[in-house]
Order: C-alpha cells, then sequence, then structure tokens
C-alpha cells in the first residue's frame, strides 16, 4: 500500500473521481484542501516545476473562465503571486507520492509510481479519458459550494 498526499478542492467531482479511482487500489489517500491552505512560493514550486507556467493554471477555474486571469499571459512570478493569492486556481490535484509530487491527474504517470490499479469496470472504463476534466461541465452540474 503507497501513502498518496492529495491537495484538492474540498466538494469537487473530478477530484472526487480521482480519489474513487485510486481508492480501488487500498492506497492510503491523505486528503487536504488545496485552497484552505496556505503556500508559499518554495512549497509550490516543489509542485509546479518543472511545468510550463500555463500548465500550473486550473483552466476551469471560474477567475480563469471569465478572463480575470489569462495563465498564457503571465511571468513565473507573477503566476506565483496569484496563485499564492488565491490558491483555487491551482491545478489540481496536487500529488505527492514516495517522495515525487506532481500537479493533476495523469493516471499513466500515477500508476508508473504506484502500480496498475486493478483492472475493474471502472479503471478501465475512464482509461484515456481526461481525468482533469470537470464532469460536471458535460452534466450541467456545478459543484457550487463545497460538500461535507
Amino acid at each position: 500500500m503507497t501513502r498518496i498526499v492529495f491537495w484538492e478542492k474540498p466538494g469537487c467531482m473530478g477530484n472526487a473521481r480521482q480519489k474513487a479511482l485510486l481508492a480501488t487500489g487500498n492506497h492510503d489517500i491523505e486528503s487536504h484542501s488545496l485552497p484552505g491552505s496556505t503556500w508559499t512560493r518554495e512549497e509550490l514550486l516543489t509542485y509546479l516545476d518543472p511545468l510550463p507556467v500555463p500548465d500550473w493554471f486550473n483552466r476551469g477555474a471560474r477567475r480563469i473562465k471569465e478572463g480575470d486571469v489569462d495563465p498564457d499571459n503571465v511571468d513565473r512570478e507573477q503566476a506565483l503571486a496569484i496563485l499564492i493569492a488565491d490558491p483555487i486556481l491551482i491545478r489540481r490535484p496536487l500529488l505527492e507520492i514516495d517522495g515525487t509530487r506532481l500537479v493533476g491527474f495523469d493516471l499513466e504517470r500515477i500508476e508508473a509510481l504506484i502500480g496498475k490499479l486493478p483492472s475493474t469496470e471502472r479503471v478501465e472504463r475512464v482509461r484515456g479519458e481526461n481525468l482533469e476534466k470537470c464532469p460536471g461541465e458535460e452534466t450541467g452540474v456545478s459543484c457550487g459550494t463545497p460538500r461535507e
């Protein structure tokens, strides 16, 4: 069993789906609130480096969709300041697996670290899908306020 530190937006359907997939492998998942935590520049960079700056951002965030923040037109220092001030804009989940830190949910890369998940109907159904995309976008259901 592998310990996985999982930084999420509480109430996010996509993050719940991602954790449910990981749970099929009986891994120890330690969840934390990404927007509810205080981030430092140094701590964030341990996850975000070496990704290109635009890949640091959650493209589904309201401020990005509405054009208030343009991830393609900020430099590294501006991006860090924006993300620290408003952590909901950080691409999620942030993961730590055996000392390796990741941004986003790339099942292939995660399985390279934790081993293949069991071949269940649920796991096989989502292989190859973009597991970072909000499932509510297709159904019209919005996360709204975080759920308990």
